[in-house]
C-alpha cells in the first residue's frame, strides 16, 4: 500500500488492538499492488471501477480523491472507467460513480 492509508474508520482501532490484523492487511495491499504488469496507476483507475461497479459511494470517492492526489489521475480518466462501468453495471453504478466524481475537490 503506497501510503498506509486506510478509508475504513475500523482500521485505526485495528492497528491499535490488532497490529498482527493490520499487518497482514498492508502485507496483502503490497501483493496487490505490485505494479509488475500493470503499473500502479492503472491499477487504482481499476479500483475505482470496480468500487463504481459494487454501487459502493463512499469507497468510489475515496478511490478517486486518493488517486487523483497520489498519481495525478484526472477527471476524464475517471469518466473513462465509469463509462465502462455504465456499460457493464448499468446507469445506477454510473451515476453514483459521477456523483463521487464531483464530489471530489481536485
Amino acid at each position: 500500500m503506497k501510503e498506509e492509508v486506510f478509508f475504513s474508520k475500523g482500521m485505526k482501532n485495528v492497528k491499535e488492538d490488532y497490529p498482527d490484523i493490520y499487518d497482514v492487511s498492508i502485507k496483502l495491499n503490497d501483493v496487490c499492488y505490485t505494479g509488475k504488469s500493470l503499473d500502479y496507476k492503472t491499477q487504482k483507475l481499476i479500483a475505482i471501477g470496480i468500487a463504481a461497479a459494487a454501487s459502493d459511494d463512499r469507497a468510489v470517492k475515496k478511490q478517486i480523491l486518493s488517486g487523483m492526489k497520489e498519481l495525478g489521475i484526472t477527471k476524464d480518466e475517471v469518466v473513462d472507467v465509469l463509462r465502462v462501468v455504465l456499460l457493464l453495471s448499468g446507469k445506477p453504478a454510473f451515476t453514483k460513480g459521477i456523483n463521487a466524481l464531483y464530489n471530489v475537490k481536485e
